[in-house]
């Protein structure tokens, strides 16, 4: 396992951009950020291959969000159009070993979670 540390969040307004962060201590393979918000299962948002060459997004924010990594420790997630929907603790995820993927168990590292809060 890595640590794994969030920034970026904060309170937005509905259609507003922003841009999360997530770095590793460590060496990881491919990683990935899921959200949760009250009430509500944690769900997937998108994940991205070690190499950055490969991405994968959930329904609700394809065309809106883009996964991105700069080197082997660093991802970011860019999420534009904004919506009360998207609301809810994002936490950034990894895998030692493995291939990407949208569900939760096949991460074996997790931050801490950073909140983003949408308003109408």
């Amino acid at each position: 396992q890595v640590q794994l540390v969030e920034s970026g969040g904060g309170l937005v307004q509905a259609g507003d951009s922003l841009r999360l962060s997530c770095t590793t201590s460590g060496r990881t393979s491919a990683m990935g950020w899921f959200r949760q918000s009250p009430g509500s299962e944690r769900e997937f948002v998108a994940a991205i291959s070690w190499s950055g060459g490969g991405t994968l997004y959930a329904d609700s924010v394809k065309g809106r969000a883009r996964i991105a990594r700069d080197n082997t420790k660093t991802i970011y997630l860019l999420m534009n159009s904004l919506k009360p929907g998207d609301t809810g603790v994002y936490y950034c995820a990894a895998q030692t070993d493995g291939v990407m993927t949208s569900r939760d168990v096949g991460y074996d590292s997790w931050g801490q979670g950073t909140q983003v809060t949408v308003s109408s």
